[in-house]
């Protein structure tokens, strides 16, 4: 379980916890939520602090990781989230719907509802999984550093967390470039850096880490290079994990599973002890 805070609970102070964690030379992680559910889930296993994946939001919503649910349809349900769970949320933003003059109106209802932090990468919108397919086209470094400059501007509250995520790795561009959008992204004000690789080992994630010193807090998302020890991201200094797909992935397994018994067997007789109970769904 991780460490817990002493802050009354207010957004005021959800934001402050955010950047407390990113900022802490401790080891924090965000599980993935997609939903208000899957939220107190991860807030009562003891998570800190939250992620709300564009992915998993846009699978639940039965959409494609395409930018096929509007920013406000995701805005939608982040707001459910946060109005469900006392810790910190940092939303998955995308691109950032569109130019800086999107980023500046999302940044600015995401404040307005209590979302602590946004997550903006630096592909064109709109945007693809960053699993799917090769070599994505990327925005120019200028123009991702009006989107940063723009929601640094546009934050209602100084411990809104900005957050740089960079896909130079994701789509072939090689370390140098990779390192560059980062050191620009983060001299444009973004108060951390997120570098993405789909590797299935964590090489890539260990050079960038090693060439970026500590330069800023650096955040990633081991998904394709899972079997890595968590260890060695303390010993890189890294800022924060994110668990960015596993509640709804875990979900998908267990519906299957019980609705394929409930239709084999024609009864749910054998299904109750292996789902919550009503009560439980009561709180």
């Amino acid at each position: 379980m991780q460490k817990k805070y002493d802050h009354p609970v207010n957004v005021k102070s959800k934001n402050r916890i955010l950047r407390e964690m990113i900022s802490s030379k401790d080891l924090s992680f965000l599980m993935e939520s997609h939903n208000a559910l899957s939220a107190k889930i991860a807030e009562n296993a003891g998570f800190s602090g939250l992620w709300a994946s564009g992915l998993t939001i846009s699978a639940s919503l039965g959409l494609s990781d395409r930018n096929e649910a509007s920013w406000t349809q995701v805005l939608d349900v982040a707001e459910f989230m946060a109005d469900h769970v006392e810790i910190p949320i940092l939303l998955d933003g995308d691109t950032g719907f569109g130019s800086y003059l999107n980023v500046m109106r999302l940044v600015k209802k995401l404040c307005q509802k209590g979302i602590s932090g946004v997550c903006l990468e630096d592909k064109v919108f709109p945007k693809m999984n960053s699993f799917i397919g090769e070599k994505q086209e990327l925005i120019a470094i200028d123009d991702f550093c009006s989107k940063i400059k723009a929601a640094k501007d546009t934050q209602l509250d100084e411990d809104f967390v900005l957050v740089a995520r960079t896909e130079a790795l994701i789509s072939g561009r090689g370390m140098l470039e990779a390192l560059q959008r980062a050191e620009a992204y983060h001299e444009a004000g973004a108060d951390a850096i997120l570098i993405h690789s789909k590797k299935s080992d964590a090489s890539e994630i260990i050079e960038f880490s090693n060439e970026w010193a500590e330069r800023s807090p650096l955040i990633i998302v081991p998904t394709k290079y899972y079997s890595t020890p968590t260890e060695l991201y303390r010993d890189l200094k890294i800022s924060t994990v994110i668990w960015a797909n596993h509640s709804l992935r875990a979900s998908v397994v267990a519906i299957e599973n019980i609705t394929k018994k409930i239709y084999d067997t024609q009864s749910i007789s054998e299904v109750e002890q292996d789902i919550v109970s009503l009560q439980d769904l009561f709180y």
